[in-house]
């Protein structure tokens, strides 16, 4: 059991350490394991607690953007740098919880088993702890984005998912594509299981991604990725043998 946890933060310092703590004794059970932490331009003293951390944490490595580039950006140059196969995500804000990690994982791994092309198992919050204009703002894109993608995925906005790395990395990358991670998956030919996770109510700091700013980003977003869709031909490819 190896697994590359990649965390994107932007103006985290509070959640920082109580988080990494979550995050080490969900991991155990686990022969080995790194987390991969991405400071996304932060102006607090984010990055400094991480290299502090760094001191008494050596499976921690910590990544740092010079300037703001967005959470999807933020997820992308950790997965790219995670050296295991399979990955999990989770939100830096600390409402993801990180002991559901290792049933996603075994999820993950039994499921293969029988299911070759899965390649994700996404969090899928049921019972959500949020505002009720972001609980409204959140079901509304959900239902826009499952109907015009086909894309039955619950909750695609949860940021805690187990995947393989090798699959995402043929996905296409955009500015926000990590809203659509499960459909830009089903687009190339793999499958997407979605399991009931803990959701928790924000304790510290605030948030830094707007709800009206995702709305409408979003609303281009699903238009690219409609695009995608059209452009992708699906091939199956059989080896030769002598």
């Amino acid at each position: 059991m190896s697994i590359s946890i990649v965390v994107p933060v932007h103006n985290e310092n509070e959640n920082i350490n109580p988080l990494l703590d979550e995050i080490t004794a969900a991991l155990t059970n686990f022969a080995d394991y790194e987390i991969i932490y991405i400071d996304d331009g932060s102006q607090d003293d984010t990055l400094t607690i991480l290299k502090t951390a760094q001191q008494t944490i050596p499976n921690l490595r910590v990544f740092h953007h010079t300037k703001s580039c967005g959470q999807s950006a933020a997820i992308y140059t950790g997965i790219k740098a995670a050296k295991f196969a399979v990955i999990a995500t989770l939100d830096g804000d600390g409402q993801n919880n990180p002991a559901d990690i290792p049933n996603l994982y075994t999820q993950l791994q039994l499921q293969r088993g029988k299911n070759p092309k899965l390649a994700m198992i996404a969090g899928w919050r049921n019972q959500r702890h949020d505002s009720a204009w972001r609980l409204f703002s959140s079901k509304f894109a959900n239902s826009i984005r499952s109907r015009l993608l086909n894309d039955t995925t619950p909750d695609t906005g949860c940021g805690l998912k187990v995947f393989l790395r090798d699959a995402t990395l043929q996905l296409p990358f955009f500015d926000h594509y990590h809203r659509f991670l499960p459909a830009l998956m089903l687009r190339a030919g793999y499958q997407v299981v979605s399991v009931p996770v803990t959701h928790r109510a924000r304790e510290r700091g605030v948030s830094n991604y707007g709800t009206l700013d995702r709305l409408w980003v979003g609303i281009s977003d699903i238009v690219g990725v409609m695009w995608l869709k059209t452009r992708m031909k699906l091939t199956e490819v059989n080896e030769i043998e002598r």
